[in-house]
């Protein structure tokens, strides 16, 4: 099936999000009943308070926002990726929104992210509606059955039907000796990145570096030769 994916229709994407306000106790007091109602579920120790698991909020729709997306796809042998970053949400999802509506309009164009089809697709979904942003008619999938999203999966391609692990880009890479530059920086220390440093390029670096690694990850599945460095293009 995947052999017959036509790898330049597709687009390959990551997001990076931060919980909405930078501590907790800086929430709108009708916002902070609704996470502490939230974090209630999400504790397993004793000490997990709402404010203690306050960085968690970033993976939530409804108590987060996107500070990143970058896009990548692949002409003529050479990937080239673009980054749509900023401090205002409505902004860049409006970009992205456009890029989607231009040029990725039609019924044969596909997404790819690494657990795109829990968190990065749904997440895009939710956070434009929220701005207020008409849905690309390829992110909107509300009411469709899993085997109605024809959209690519890197995490869910590697099930081959089991459904039982959660395998992270990072192992896949690795197991696939893909090479990829070290980190300075992993997805749990966005949150302190952005609000603390207030370092949204260096975000938008390993944003990008994650869209590097889901394409040539795509490429060893398809048992095809990997993109050189000197064919990878931020633009």
């Amino acid at each position: 099936m995947l052999e017959q994916v036509i790898k330049e229709n597709v687009l390959f994407l990551d997001i990076e999000t931060v919980p909405q306000y930078p501590e907790y106790t800086g929430i709108p007091e009708n916002f902070r009943k609704l996470w502490d109602v939230k974090a209630a579920r999400l504790a397993s120790k004793d000490d997990d308070t709402p404010e203690i698991l306050y960085d968690r909020a970033g993976i939530f729709a409804e108590f987060g926002r996107i500070i990143c997306i970058s896009a990548g796809f692949i002409n003529g042998g050479t990937l080239r990726i673009k980054s749509f970053a900023g401090k205002d949400e409505a902004v860049l999802l409006n970009q992205f929104a456009e890029l989607l509506n231009s040029r990725y309009n039609k019924p044969e164009f596909l997404l790819c992210a690494h657990n795109g089809k829990e968190f990065d697709f749904p997440y895009i979904a939710r956070r434009m509606l929220i701005n207020g942003i008409r849905i690309p008619a390829i992110l909107d999938i509300a009411g469709r059955k899993p085997w109605e999203v024809k959209h690519l999966d890197t995490m869910e391609l590697w099930k081959f039907g089991d459904y039982k692990n959660y395998t992270s880009l990072a192992l896949l890479t690795a197991v696939f000796n893909i090479p990829t530059p070290k980190d300075d920086i992993d997805g749990s220390q966005v949150g302190s990145v952005f609000w603390k440093d207030d370092n949204l390029d260096r975000i938008v670096e390993y944003c990008q570096k994650d869209v590097v690694a889901i394409v040539l990850l795509f490429l060893k599945y398809r048992c095809e030769n990997l993109i050189p460095t000197d064919r990878i293009l931020i633009l």
